[in-house]
């Protein structure tokens, strides 16, 4: 209660409109951002939240709920953003993860067009909420947390050279850093640490596996597209063969069985494991080609 006093003194614009409360309006709730609070407008709330670190908020009806997520006094959790019109898809594979935000940006510009450039898809990123266990592994809940990246130095020319990192935790005998068979590109190089990590996992009996990963084109791949491709063909939107149909039919088939969370954590943003990874797969990519 003291939250929404003090937002209400400090932001004016809190207060409700009578002008724009009609049957069709919202209200924006910010529970972490730049600054906490109910906003009237998607403008307003998305200053707050846009690429801020684990942003949580949520859009509603009434002003009152709006004001119950800000305080935490809601159980529902920001598993919406604030986009207007923007509506959850059923996913076909488990994803769990917390908040949402729109990290429109890869890595790495310099990989073919992809799918996500037709059609922005939010992906899902949180920080990891870790325990130690005695199997030297770190969990998330009941799932296994692994970070997983790919690296390619002059992606797309003669002279390209790719690497898979597959991070578990601090010395982890699992740790691997192997260079990339076959095509030398970025998304093969992502594509194939999350095969790797998988296989890992599968090795150790592990069933449920969080998987994080900088590529939103992995991530989309088995959340949206691989089902469409099979459905049509292994065609992309636009018609096109799925440049890389190997290595997602095998992601996909490694893939079955388990009880996966694809995460995303921004890359380059100081999140250990996803530096880890980052440094086996540049490792990897100086070796010679198996």
């Amino acid at each position: 209660m003291l939250r929404r006093v003090l937002a209400l003194l400090i932001h004016p614009h809190f207060l409700p409109s009578s002008a724009s409360g009609g049957s069709g309006s919202m209200f924006y709730a910010v529970r972490k951002g730049r600054r906490t609070g109910v906003y009237r407008s998607w403008d307003e709330c998305r200053d707050q939240v846009d690429k801020y670190p684990y942003a949580s908020f949520k859009k509603f009806a009434t002003e009152e709920d709006a004001w119950k997520f800000v305080n935490g006094e809601s159980s529902q959790l920001a598993s919406n953003s604030c986009i207007p019109c923007e509506k959850q898809r059923n996913k076909t594979y488990n994803n769990k993860a917390t908040f949402w935000s729109d990290y429109s940006s890869y890595k790495r510009p310099n990989e073919e067009p992809s799918e996500s450039q037709h059609n922005r898809k939010r992906t899902k990123y949180t920080e990891v909420p870790c325990t130690a266990s005695g199997d030297n592994l770190s969990y998330m809940g009941d799932y296994a947390v692994v970070y997983t990246d790919g690296c390619c130095s002059s992606n797309g020319r003669h002279k390209a050279r790719a690497g898979t990192g597959v991070y578990w935790g601090p010395g982890h005998p699992l740790n691997s850093s192997e260079r990339l068979p076959g095509r030398q590109t970025n998304q093969r190089a992502e594509i194939h640490a999350a095969c790797k990590a998988i296989e890992q996992a599968k090795s150790q009996n592990i069933k449920k596996l969080a998987i994080y990963t900088d590529s939103k084109f992995t991530i989309n791949g088995m959340t949206d597209w691989v089902p469409n491709w099979q459905r049509n063909g292994w065609k992309t939107s636009t018609g096109k063969d799925v440049i890389n149909k190997e290595d997602f039919e095998r992601l996909a088939k490694l893939s079955e069985g388990m009880d996966i969370q694809w995460m995303h954590v921004p890359g380059h943003a100081g999140f250990t494991g996803n530096e880890a990874a980052d440094r086996l797969a540049k490792e990897g990519a100086g070796k010679p080609q198996s």
